[in-house]
């Protein structure tokens, strides 16, 4: 079959398509056919190999011990393990596995749910990593509850994008921070105010908040801590690496002084009881996928450079259709 690879770390153009042998599911796994998936951070950091410290983190010093790219994918189930009881072949899914960018792959049965027949496949794949950041970083980590007043910084990109559905789920007050261009779509998913952040520093505006969601974080800790109102909490789910450092190693010190709470939620928690949860929010209409343009996987080097080289409205996706 065919996957895209990179044996070297550096720019898109690093990445390859290549023959690969197709991959037999073991007695707890799925082999699925993709139809499509979606570009994450995770998968454009990591292949850079900068910082030199993500190479001692993840993936080798030299060159990446693992080849492949890709996490969130759509398809269908072409065969199951001998222990599989949840799912049978023909059923169209979407989740995990590693290596999503090829024709086919193989997944846990804990990590895929069935599709909601009112999206696409397209639709399907940009759901899963980004909208259980979104999902975890308030829910989890915010402990968002009704009536909270919300900041969703980088409200539109793929994370963002969710992050305001979901807490306008949750019953929250909603502001959203973004450029001048993106104003009107973050009303349109149910953003209460929008900050164009070329114009105003929400962290200057007087305003206080009971959980700042920074997808797309610049600001100083203290920043946002001066923002945030008694037992508020900042949580940091993107931005620069420093900016996640920051957060990561300054953030639990700057916690113990009072109520207020500043941390980081990493890379999403994989597990199926929320995409379960997710995938009832699509059916039901109560999320929307956004996506920004879709590419075939011969197309992939020039899809990771848009995603590096702009801000895309929601998600980025290789359709896998268009390759066959």
């Amino acid at each position: 079959m065919k996957a895209a690879v990179y044996r070297s770390y550096g720019p898109p153009e690093v990445i390859k398509i290549e023959e690969v042998e197709k991959p037999v599911p073991n007695d707890h796994q799925v082999l699925i056919k993709i139809h499509a998936s979606s570009i994450n951070a995770a998968d454009y950091r990591p292949r850079s190999g900068s910082p030199f410290l993500l190479r001692l983190l993840n993936n080798g010093i030299l060159k990446p011990k693992n080849t492949r790219l890709g996490s969130d994918f759509s398809g269908r189930v072409e065969e199951i393990g001998a222990r599989v009881k949840q799912f049978q072949p023909g059923d169209q899914v979407f989740g995990f596995t590693n290596g999503a960018f090829a024709e086919y792959g193989c997944s846990k049965e804990s990590s895929i749910v069935i599709k909601p027949a009112n999206i696409s496949f397209e639709e399907a794949a940009a759901v899963p990593v980004a909208a259980i950041t979104a999902l975890q970083g308030l829910r989890n980590a915010g402990a968002i509850q009704a009536g909270y007043k919300v900041v969703i910084q980088g409200a539109s990109g793929g994370v963002g994008i969710f992050a305001i559905q979901l807490a306008k789920y949750f019953g929250a007050e909603v502001t959203a921070v973004c450029s001048a261009r993106n104003v009107e779509m973050s009303r349109s998913f149910g953003a209460d105010y929008v900050v164009d952040y070329t114009k105003e520093n929400f962290t200057q505006s007087g305003n206080r908040y009971d959980l700042i969601f920074a997808v797309n974080g610049y600001h100083s800790l203290p920043a946002y801590k001066r923002v945030l109102l008694p037992q508020g909490r900042y949580v940091c789910a993107g931005g620069s690496l420093s900016q996640i450092f920051e957060a990561m190693l300054l953030g639990p010190m700057m916690s113990r002084k009072d109520g207020r709470k500043m941390t980081s939620i990493g890379i999403a928690k994989i597990n199926q009881d929320d995409l379960v949860f997710l995938a009832r929010l699509l059916k039901d209409g109560k999320i929307v996928p956004v996506i920004d343009r879709c590419y075939p996987l011969t197309a992939i080097v020039e899809a990771f450079r848009y995603v590096e080289d702009t801000l895309p409205k929601g998600k980025v996706v290789i359709n896998l259709e268009n390759h066959r």
